[in-house]
């Protein structure tokens, strides 16, 4: 990974299947995460995806340009939801651009982490240990 490296794009569907699994391995049952009715009555767009879920996939990405190196910090602010359909999936699409190595060897990675072509995440990044 050179500095000013283009990394990218991996995407990942995301279903409601999966969102069902991730509540249970997380313990966030809130259900506008696995029900349409509950999502729409509170005013979101439908059923939504955790936003842990899609930063997790976030440092899926990561690890698969890294090749599983350290991952320091991994973050952002959750700009849009991530509405999953009932048949078929959204589709998350990660990209980046690899920073400059510091002193202590550590990288910066400048994210975009999109659906649909609409941010999802701002201002993400990840720092990993060149």
């Amino acid at each position: 990974m050179n500095a000013g490296e283009t990394l990218g794009p991996v995407t990942f569907a995301v279903t409601r299947a999966d969102l069902v699994a991730y509540a249970v391995a997380s313990g966030d049952h809130n259900p506008i995460h696995v029900d349409e009715s509950v999502a729409l009555a509170v005013g979101l767009p439908g059923v939504i995806a955790h936003g842990m879920y899609t930063l997790a996939l976030v440092g899926r990405a990561v690890a698969e340009w890294t090749g599983g190196a350290e991952v320091v910090e991994l973050g952002g602010k959750f700009v849009a939801p991530v509405v999953v359909p009932a048949e078929g999936a959204a589709e998350v699409t990660v990209a980046g651009t690899v920073g400059e190595v510091d002193a202590d060897g550590l990288r910066a990675l400048a994210l975009e982490v999109t659906v649909e072509g609409r941010k999802v995440i701002g201002a993400p990044k990840a720092i990993v240990r060149a």
